[in-house]
């Protein structure tokens, strides 16, 4: 079976749309109609039904859904597992990037530390891309703010990090001037927070999700933004900026994310202790 078959199928589950799945793989509508086709008479039975709706799963469509996933896994593994390398096992490692600019080379050099016949492939990006390539073989691990619910995804809740907003206009919330607030949009559950400590501030005129990004345009044009806690100490030691201390620190959890025939893994699982050990803030290597 091609593997361009199973991805077009796989894809079509999100969109619903024949014409955004042939946008989003770079290839025609008639393509994409051509490989379900294909698809159909390979494993026997129809898989999508098509209305005014969208396109959906039929019922041997939602029973094939699962065996794809795996299959497109697996191929991914087998494709990794005979590239050249001068090690036994490449783990591919993705962690969001908020975390990754802070602590990613205590974090890798634990890694390296405990795993010390692995060689390591680092990737920050954000939550939704590293679950995709979860599901699909191309990462192995990923530590993420807002996991997806994949069907073959195992999450688990490994701690969390605080966001503390500080100002260059006083140390009072009544000081914060909304003109001059750089709203942080690190994840859907942050934004649900802020919605509740910072109503007045939601529609705020400049804002990003990237903490690095906060943190920069303050310090170019001053204001108030919450940042993550070890950034916003650094900033007040700076001298130009306060905390705002009459605002409670937004908490964001953090999550450990792997395909589900990994989570008993004994790799898997030190990689797990690693990480909640490091945002705990007792560091350290890993035990047996």
């Amino acid at each position: 079976m091609q593997i361009e078959l199973l991805d077009t199928f796989l894809d079509l589950i999100e969109t619903r749309s024949f014409h955004r799945t042939a946008e989003r793989l770079h290839i025609t509508q008639s393509t994409v109609s051509a490989r379900v086709q294909a698809l159909e008479a390979a494993v026997g039975g129809r898989l999508f039904t098509r209305s005014r709706a969208g396109t959906e799963l039929s019922t041997e469509g939602l029973k094939f859904e699962p065996h794809a996933r795996a299959l497109r896994h697996a191929w991914t593994e087998a494709q990794r597992a005979v590239e050249p390398s001068s090690t036994a096992i490449t783990l591919r490692i993705g962690i969001q990037n908020d975390l990754a600019a802070g602590q990613i080379g205590d974090w890798v050099a634990n890694f390296r530390r405990t795993l010390p016949d692995c060689a390591f492939y680092i990737e920050p990006d954000y939550s939704v891309q590293m679950c995709r390539d979860l599901d699909r073989g191309a990462l192995d691990f990923a530590v993420v703010y807002s996991p997806q619910s994949l069907p073959d995804l195992h999450i688990a809740s490994i701690g969390e990090v605080r966001y503390r907003l500080i100002s260059g206009d006083g140390a009072t919330r009544a000081e914060v001037s909304p003109l001059r607030y750089i709203r942080g949009s690190y994840s859907p559950a942050f934004d649900a927070s802020h919605r509740q400590v910072m109503p007045e501030f939601s529609a705020a005129l400049l804002a990003s999700g990237q903490n690095t990004a906060v943190a920069g345009l303050l310090a170019v044009m001053g204001g108030s933004g919450f940042v993550l806690e070890e950034t916003a100490h650094s900033m007040v030691a700076g001298g130009k900026f306060r905390m705002v201390t009459d605002v409670e620190p937004i908490a964001q959890p953090i999550y450990a994310v792997m395909h589900q025939r990994h989570r008993t893994s004994r790799m898997h699982r030190r990689l797990t202790r690693i990480v909640a050990r490091e945002i705990s803030g007792r560091g350290g290597a890993e035990k047996e």
